[in-house]
């Protein structure tokens, strides 16, 4: 039961944490993603929804594609990590 309430609370957590505009690494020029409180999500131009599930993952679904990723959020980066082990890492744009 501890760890069920563990994994909901540290969901919400990321939840509050995530609301912002993120760049794909260091590069300015890079798709800017933008996640807002309500759950919706705009990378680029693409616009989509984002919900978090157990085990610190995140589900992101858009018009082309539903991607579901394990998140790790340290300060002003986000690592997304897909299923086949490839990376994306985002830096908060401040």
């Amino acid at each position: 039961m501890l760890v069920s309430f563990c994994l909901i609370t540290g969901c919400r957590g990321n939840a509050r944490h995530i609301v912002g505009t993120w760049r794909v690494g260091g590069d300015p020029n890079a798709i800017v993603w933008e996640f807002s409180s309500d759950g919706s999500v705009l990378i680029g131009t693409t616009r989509g929804r984002y919900s978090f599930g157990d085990n610190n993952r995140i589900k992101i679904e858009t018009s082309i594609a539903t991607s579901v990723y394990q998140m790790e959020l340290v300060g002003d980066k986000i690592t997304l990590k897909e299923p086949n082990g490839s990376k994306l890492v985002l830096t908060r744009v401040k």
